[in-house]
């Protein structure tokens, strides 16, 4: 969970237990749990998995309830943990992506998280297969037209609070909403009803890293064994549904769906970062031959919204050194210059990226010539992430980058691209159990950093239970 959305939390005195002991089941029997889990998945017709903080404490966000959880040192007046990343920046675990590969291979079905950290989303895991119960740290609801943002940035409010941005939507223009719950809001019915109805349809219901303290969420689970489904749990503390399952494994989660996906015979899927940028250049002539342009490098959110992965901007030019180069530190980035209108120039951008990259940078090459106006395009952004992640895979490095879209509009005029472009790759290996991210390049180095052509050729409701706790 996010340090940040626990100081945002309004005060609860009490957040039930914490600090419990961890239990790990001896290796010649936790192998066996693996090997009896992994047939019960593979003999399934409707799997649904449930998953709490515990998923994703592999990915360098604390939990709350373990050992050295945020709500575990708040009670020993330690203070809050650290995070080994930020939470912008943190990447799926081992766990999530074998997710993404059972869903694909047909057997996972539905999966509810009680997380808000929006890694289930990032994985790949579709929208219309996920309920997230508590919210998501990263997306925007418009609550006039319904519309969903996700965004590449934390949202500063939580208690489904207004925030500082509107509905893109011209026919709407409604402020959004983030959508964190509160402890005293109710469970939105849009998030609530799909995960009651695939619990009701399971013959399996998998928990993973979660106490099952939170109600009424933790109470999900159990709608399948109405039907006769089954309930496993993996975590490494006791439960207050411990009981109940047919099967409990005491062991770290990604050990045990590593073993899993290994008795099933199926691969996980490395994980590729994608991240957007929005690229603009505007131009104002002169009543002689110059004209003074400014180039802006921002969010696809808006002027306002954060780049998380940039850190500087350096932009030079080549062909022209009466042009001078410039290395932008503040966001949004901004230059100004003034050139000849009829003399076309080279300009490149080495956009820095911060930390949690793999790589130190991407290189875009911009030919500009003003009295050229290039045509307006809109590619399928699904396809060119898919080119993108498949090249970046393929030659084992991040970096590479291709233009998705690209808009025009006058008075005064300007030329805005849209670029996406890959800044991590990471491996999951099964049978090691290990994450393995690619070796970052050598700062000032530019080797591994590719680009990809684009298409066109260039480079580039019912009242719900109030969220609260089962002692």
């Amino acid at each position: 969970m996010s340090l940040g959305y626990a100081e945002k939390l309004s005060y609860r005195e009490d957040v039930g237990t914490v600090g419990m002991t961890e239990v790990f089941d001896p290796p010649n029997i936790l192998q066996r749990k693996i090997e009896e889990l992994a047939s019960m998945i593979q003999k399934s017709k409707h799997l649904v998995v449930f998953t709490g903080a515990g998923i994703s404490t592999s990915c360098g966000i604390p939990d709350f309830r373990g050992p050295k959880g945020v709500w575990t040192l708040q009670r020993e007046g330690k203070g809050v943990p650290e995070a080994s990343l930020p939470f912008h920046r943190a990447m799926p675990s081992l766990t999530h992506m074998a997710l993404v590969a059972l869903e694909k291979a047909g057997f996972l079905k539905f999966v509810i998280s009680q997380n808000v950290d929006s890694l289930h989303l990032r994985s790949g895991i579709p929208r219309e297969k996920l309920a997230e119960l508590h919210g998501n740290s990263f997306r925007e609801l418009c609550p006039s037209c319904g519309i969903e943002y996700v965004r590449d940035f934390e949202v500063e409010t939580i208690g489904m609070k207004e925030t500082s941005r509107r509905c893109s939507d011209l026919k709407c223009g409604a402020k959004l909403k983030d959508t964190v719950l509160d402890w005293e809001d109710a469970l939105p019915p849009k998030e609530m009803d799909p995960a009651e109805m695939h619990c009701k349809m399971a013959d399996l219901v998998l928990c993973l890293g979660t106490s099952l303290q939170i109600t009424p969420a933790c109470n999900l689970p159990l709608k399948s064994l109405r039907g006769g489904g089954k309930l496993v749990i993996v975590n490494l503390q006791q439960t207050p549904k411990d009981k109940k399952a047919s099967l409990v494994i005491h062991g770290k989660v990604d050990k045990v769906i590593a073993g899993v996906m290994d008795f099933l015979n199926l691969q996980i899927p490395p994980y590729v970062r994608i991240d957007l940028v929005q690229l603009s250049l505007s131009q104002f002539p002169k009543r002689n031959k110059s004209v003074k342009w400014t180039l802006r490098i921002a969010s696809v959110h808006g002027q306002r919204a954060p780049l998380p992965f940039l850190k500087t901007v350096e932009v030079s030019f080549p062909d022209r050194p009466d042009l001078k180069a410039a290395v932008l530190h503040k966001q949004p980035f901004v230059l100004k210059r003034e050139t000849v209108k009829t003399r076309p120039f080279k300009m490149v951008l080495d956009l820095n990226f911060g930390d949690g990259c793999a790589c130190p940078c991407a290189r875009i090459r911009w030919p500009i010539d003003f009295q050229v106006l290039t045509d307006d395009f809109d590619h399928d952004r699904g396809v060119v992430f898919q080119k993108l992640s498949d090249a970046s895979v393929q030659d084992s490095c991040c970096g590479q980058y291709a233009a998705v879209e690209k808009k025009t509009s006058q008075s005064p005029r300007t030329e805005a691209f849209v670029y996406a472009i890959v800044t991590n790759i990471v491996r999951h290996n099964s049978l090691a159990t290990t994450t393995k991210a690619f070796p970052p390049v050598p700062k000032g180095s530019r080797n591994g950093v590719r680009k990809l052509k684009s298409e066109n050729g260039s480079s580039e409701s019912p009242k719900r239970p109030k969220w609260s706790l089962t002692l």
